[in-house]
């Protein structure tokens, strides 16, 4: 008899994927895909214009409902045909590549908007100011762990767009997820700011996992445990950054530009 050593199955994935499809009449924007997302992981979905990525991500979250195929949250939520704040609910929340704020309303004030939805209270806190103080403790700090502290009490169309991106990543967190799924996190940034998002994203997914959809490779070499490649609406490759950046297909259909391949 060999030794009695033990066998650990591999955990579930939080977030999965089974022959996910999508069609938008005839054409298969998403064709097929299994994707396994691992708790407590940073994983990105890249790939060229095109690719399906932005389809993916907005079938995982309920924007899009699929052709065919499955999303399953811990690998017995049953994810598929849910309302997105139905999958809010349940511990996914998302941001948007193009910023929704109102732009009168205080980031602080945001914040207790969105801390005010995630209870029973639904619309009726617009019948007092002093509904949503009760939120404000709580909203002082999400705004001082995406770097708003300072900027707390002005008009959210005053904040420059870095700053606008960071209060919506504070209103993704008010709803406490598990699951933090960020589409193009740093799309349209100058470098200082693509700079402060990385180190934000470091230190928020701390106690959860991130899906993020990026184009910049330097951004997903900085923060991704695991990287999924998309193409033509299918899976091209899976792995770790530094593995998938040396791959012939990967580099042939994504990575081939200096900026990318660095």
């Amino acid at each position: 008899m060999e030794g009695n050593v033990a066998t650990q199955a591999p955990a579930s994935p939080i977030l999965a994927a089974r022959g996910l499809v999508r069609e938008f009449r005839g054409f298969r924007a998403v064709d097929g895909v299994d994707l396994d997302i691992a708790e407590g992981a940073v994983h990105a979905l890249v790939g060229p214009n095109g690719a399906g990525k932005t389809t993916l991500f907005n079938l995982l979250t309920g924007f899009l409902k699929p052709t065919a195929g499955r999303v399953l949250l811990e690998g017995r939520v049953e994810l598929t045909g849910r309302a997105p704040e139905a999958i809010a609910r349940l511990g996914l929340a998302r941001s948007f590549q193009i910023t929704s704020l109102f732009a009168e309303l205080t980031p602080r004030r945001h914040v207790e908007l969105a801390l005010a939805g995630g209870t029973g209270l639904g619309w009726r806190f617009w019948r007092s100011d002093r509904t949503l103080d009760r939120f404000a403790g709580r909203a002082d700090e999400l705004l001082d762990q995406v770097g708003l502290a300072g900027h707390a009490d002005v008009p959210a169309g005053s904040l420059s767009y870095g700053r606008k991106r960071a209060l919506e990543l504070a209103l993704a967190l008010a709803l406490d997820p598990r699951v933090l799924l960020l589409d193009e996190p740093t799309a349209g940034m100058g470098m200082e700011d693509v700079d402060r998002t990385i180190e934000l994203i470091l230190k928020i997914k701390a106690g959860r996992t991130v899906v993020l959809v990026e184009h910049n490779m330097n951004v997903v070499a900085s923060l991704a445990d695991r990287v999924t490649v998309l193409q033509r609406g299918t899976v091209l490759a899976e792995g770790p950054y530094a593995e998938i950046r040396n791959d012939p297909r990967v580099i042939t259909a994504y990575l081939g530009d200096s900026d990318a391949a660095r």
